[in-house]
C-alpha cells in the first residue's frame, strides 16, 4: 500500500552509482546449492527478488550469513530439502531456476511455477526439454513442478527459441552432469556470462556462454568461491533514459559500458550527447528528444526489459516513433498509463506508434509491473506538477534505494505509506 510521490519538470543532475544486476543476482543464488562448499557473493542488490530468492535458500536448509548489505556468505552443505512451495516462489520468476540447480544437486526437484510480472504466456517447455535431454522425467503433480532422474547425462540440446531461463536452467542441471552437454541457440545476455564465471570459479568447465552456442562438461564436484556480481545494465539504462527524458546531465558509475552498446545508440539517435569511460557514462540532452524506432531482440539486440522506459522518452520526441516487442507477447500494458498523462500511443499487436508530444501532465498512474514501473517514474520526472505511482512492489524488486538515488540526482521524490494515519513520509 506505498506509492511514489514525484513533483516532477527539474533536470536530474549529478552522479548516480549503479548495482549488482538483478538478472545475474537471481541465477548465481541458486547457483550457490550446487557447491560442496560456502560461497561468498558480493555487489548483490538490494531488492525484494534477491530477498525473497535468499528465504527461499534458508527455507531449504542452507546456512546464510549477512557480511554487508550487498554481500552474503552462503553455507549450502546443510541443504535437505529439494521442494520449493508456492509459498515461497510466488512472485519472483527467479524460482525456476531452483529446478537446474536442484536438480544438478539432488538429481530431483519439486518447485511450484513461477510468479514475477505478467507478461502473457512464458512457458517453460524449453526448460523441460532440456531436462529431458539430460534424462529427467518432469511431471506436474498437484500443481507442482517435478523433474527426477537416476543420474544426468550430458547431450545436445537445440533450443527452440532463444530462452534467457532455459539455457540458465539447462546450464545450472548439467554443470555436475555425466559428460558433455552442448546448448545450441542459447541466449548470449550477459547475466549468462556471469552464470558462467561463477559456476568456473567453482571448478565447473563451461564455454562458449555469450555465444549461440555453450559447451558444458560435467564434473563431480564444485568448490567453494568469492564473486562479485556484474554491474545492473538495466538500472543503468533506466537511469540514462530518465537522464535524457527531464534534459539532464547525469554521470552512471558502476558500469560496463559494453554491456549498454544497443541502449546507447538509441539514445544518441534520439540526440542524446554520451561520453564513454571505463567504468563510467555520462549523458546530457539539451530540447526534446528526436523521433527513433525501436525493436526489442535477444542480446545483443535493444533488450525488452527497456521498452517501456524508451517509449517514455519517445513519448515527448518530436515526431513519430515505432517501438516494436520482439520478445513478449503482452508488454504494452503501460501505455494505458502514460495516455493518463497526456502522451500519443496507439498499440497494434506487437507493436505501438507514438507520436511525439510537447510535454506530459502529472497524474495518479500505477505500476503494472517492474520495468513499467521504472517508466512510471520517468514519466512523473518527466511532467510538471504532482504525480503519484502506485503498486510500486513490482518497483522494489528490480530497483535498489531508488528514492535515494533519484534524490541524489535533485529529483523530489518521496515514498508515502497509505497506511499511515498521518501519511508521514519514508526515507524524507
Amino acid at each position: 500500500m506505498e506509492k511514489f510521490v514525484i513533483n516532477g519538470g527539474k533536470p536530474l543532475k549529478g552522479t548516480v552509482r549503479i548495482g549488482g544486476a538483478k538478472n545475474a543476482a537471481v541465477a548465481i543464488l541458486p547457483a550457490v546449492l550446487l557447491s560442496d562448499e560456502p560461497c561468498i557473493i558480493e555487489n548483490l542488490p538490494e531488492i525484494s527478488d534477491v530477498s525473497a530468492l535468499l528465504r527461499a535458500i534458508d527455507f531449504l536448509g542452507a546456512k546464510i550469513r549477512v557480511i554487508d548489505k550487498s554481500t552474503v556468505e552462503i553455507d549450502p552443505t546443510t541443504v535437505n530439502s529439494f521442494v520449493v512451495t508456492k509459498r515461497i516462489s510466488e512472485g519472483m520468476r527467479a524460482s525456476s531456476y531452483f529446478l537446474g540447480a536442484l536438480l544438478g544437486r539432488c538429481n530431483k526437484a519439486r518447485v511450484a511455477p513461477p510468479g514475477g510480472c505478467d507478461f502473457g504466456v512464458r512457458p517453460i517447455d524449453q526448460h523441460i526439454k532440456g531436462f529431458e535431454a539430460l534424462g529427467a522425467k518432469v511431471t506436474i503433480e498437484n500443481g507442482m513442478i517435478f523433474a527426477k532422474a537416476p543420474s544426468l547425462v550430458g547431450s545436445s540440446v537445440y533450443l527452440d527459441v532463444v530462452s534467457v531461463g532455459a539455457t540458465i536452467n539447462i546450464m545450472l542441471a548439467a554443470v555436475k552432469a555425466n559428460g558433455l552437454t552442448v546448448i545450441e541457440n542459447a541466449a548470449r545476455e550477459p547475466h549468462i556470462v556471469d552464470l558462467a564465471n561463477f559456476l568456473n570459479s567453482m571448478g565447473a568447465n563451461i564455454m562458449g556462454a555469450g555465444t549461440g552456442v555453450i559447451k558444458i562438461r560435467g564434473v563431480r564436484h564444485l568448490h567453494g568461491a568469492s564473486y562479485s556480481i556484474i554491474p545492473d545494465q538495466i538500472e543503468a539504462g533506466t537511469y540514462l533514459v530518465a537522464a535524457a527524458a527531464t534534459g539532464g546531465d547525469v554521470t552512471i558509475t558502476n558500469v560496463t559500458p559494453k554491456h549498454l552498446e544497443s541502449i546507447i545508440a538509441k539514445l544518441i539517435e534520439t540526440g542524446a550527447d554520451i561520453t564513454e569511460y571505463d567504468e563510467s557514462v555520462n549523458i546530457k540532452m539539451t530540447g526534446r528528444p528526436k523521433k527513433c524506432n525501436v525493436k526489442t531482440m535477444p542480446h545483443p539486440g535493444f533488450p525488452t526489459d527497456m521498452q517501456p522506459q524508451i517509449a517514455t522518452l519517445l513519448a515527448i520526441s518530436e515526431g513519430t516513433s515505432i517501438v516494436t516487442e520482439g520478445v513478449w507477447d503482452n508488454r504494452f500494458r503501460y501505455v494505458e498509463q502514460l495516455t493518463l498523462m497526456g502522451a500519443d500511443i496507439q498499440v497494434d499487436g506487437k507493436s505501438a506508434v507514438i507520436t511525439g508530444v510537447p510535454r506530459l501532465k502529472a497524474a495518479p498512474v500505477r505500476a503494472v509491473d517492474l520495468r513499467a514501473g521504472a517508466a512510471m517514474i520517468i514519466a512523473g520526472l518527466m511532467a510538471k506538477g504532482t504525480t503519484t505511482v502506485e503498486d510500486i512492489d513490482h518497483i522494489d524488486r528490480g530497483y535498489e534505494n531508488l528514492v535515494e538515488k533519484f534524490r541524489e540526482l535533485g529529483a523530489d521524490i518521496k515514498r508515502y505509506d497509505d497506511h499511515s494515519e498521518l501519511n508521514i513520509v519514508k526515507n524524507a
